[in-house]
This record gives C-alpha cells, structure tokens and sequence, in this order.
C-alpha cells in the first residue's frame, strides 16, 4: 500500500471516529463503546499500514549476553522510534524485524542457527577488534560491525542502512 492511500484510510477513519463521538455528544446519548473501538483498532491498523509504507517504523531485536545493556539499547531504541524489544537470547524475527546482536552469543550456534542469523544480516556489536570476531561476523554476511560502547546515533544509522535493504 502506498504511503498517500494509507494516510488518507487513517485521515478517513479518525473523521469517522470523530463524528461518532460529536454526534454522542449532542444528543446527550452515550457513545457507541463497539463501533468506536472498532475504529480505533482500524486507525490503528492504518497507521502501521503508513509507518510501513514510509519505513518510518522499524521493529529491532536487540540480542545481549547483559540483559540489562539490551534493554538500556532498545529503550534507547525507541525514544528514536524504533519498534524495539530486548533479549538475552535469539528467538524468530517477525517480517522485517532487524537483528542487532552481541557477537559472543553468534560463536556456538548450530548450523541452522547460524544459517538463520546469517539470512537476517544481522549488525553485529561487540568489545572483540581481533581478526577472529571480524571473520565471525563476515560469515554472517552482517550489514554493520560495531564496537562497543556504540553509540545510539551510530546504531540508528546501521538500522536504517539496513532496513533501506528490504
């Protein structure tokens, strides 16, 4: 769906859900609970539909060995508007979902695991500058190789570069 189509279902559905509550409002009858739900969950629905189509929204997994560093990440994530979970361990990407993984939980994946992260071209972080960690990285065919401590505004960019990809 182009991005104009989906802003203008949105644009059409909030009026809608707007003149359902003007119209309660004057008659002094309660509003219809249902049907503005119902547009509410379809509002909803269109504006991920223009997220999408303007690459706006970006979903992010960011994966650390330090639970805690992965949520100071993707709660950092999302003051810039990115769509981010945090996890210590990896587990199947939604549709277009960007991998952002601590490289030292890629060195003992099985093959099927491994061959999963490499299909997602995940951006690697890690504290590891040896020839080792690189070579690791490269055989995920990773879109970025960041070295730790990153900065957000460095793994925003990677995310982007990355989901102008798909």
């Amino acid at each position: 769906m182009a991005l104009a189509d989906a802003l203008h279902r949105l644009r059409s559905t909030l009026a809608r859900l707007k003149a359902e509550l003007e119209l309660a409002e004057l008659d002094g009858a309660g509003a219809p609970t249902k049907r503005l739900l119902d547009d509410v969950r379809e509002a909803l629905t269109h504006l991920r539909a223009a997220e999408d189509a303007s690459r706006l929204h970006a979903a992010v997994l960011v994966v650390d060995d330090d639970v805690r560093l992965a949520e100071i990440t993707a709660r950092g994530l999302r003051r810039l508007g990115f769509d981010a979970d945090a996890s210590s361990s990896l587990r199947s990407l939604r549709d277009r979902e960007v991998l952002v993984v601590d490289l030292s939980l890629l060195e003992a994946l099985d093959a099927a695991a491994h061959q999963d992260v490499r299909a997602s071209r995940p951006i690697v972080v890690t504290g590891a500058t040896d020839q080792r960690s690189r070579a690791l990285a490269a055989s995920l065919d990773a879109s970025a190789y960041l070295v730790k401590p990153v900065e957000l505004e460095e793994l925003a960019a990677a995310i982007n570069r990355r989901m102008s990809e798909c």
